[in-house]
């Protein structure tokens, strides 16, 4: 199949793999795949745990899961903390013109 003709979204007239329809879908699907493969190989190898709930099927991956949900709702939050105004680098309503 021939590439596709026309801008991209950057503007330019090259298209690049990912800028394809379907092409994010095959990426999104093969990460899902890999990360079921992992989660499923937790049971064909030896643990050495620290800890009892070490033990528990697949704990790293709901470990990591979990963490990464908890820092993204994390960093909502803290946005609220430090979020700026819209005008905070221009506080007096600068257009850019010379006041002299």
């Amino acid at each position: 199949m021939p590439p596709e003709t026309g801008k991209n979204a950057t503007g330019a007239d090259k298209t690049y793999w990912l800028d394809r329809k379907g092409s994010v879908d095959k990426v999104y699907w093969s990460v899902i795949g890999v990360c079921a493969l992992l989660f499923l190989a937790d049971a064909f190898y030896e643990k050495h745990p620290v800890f009892e709930m070490e033990y528990i099927f697949g704990f790293y991956g709901l470990f990591g899961f979990v963490a990464c949900v908890g820092l993204v709702l994390a960093a909502k939050e803290l946005r609220k903390l430090l979020k700026r105004g819209e005008d905070y680098y221009e506080p007096h309503g600068v257009d850019g013109g010379d006041d002299s």
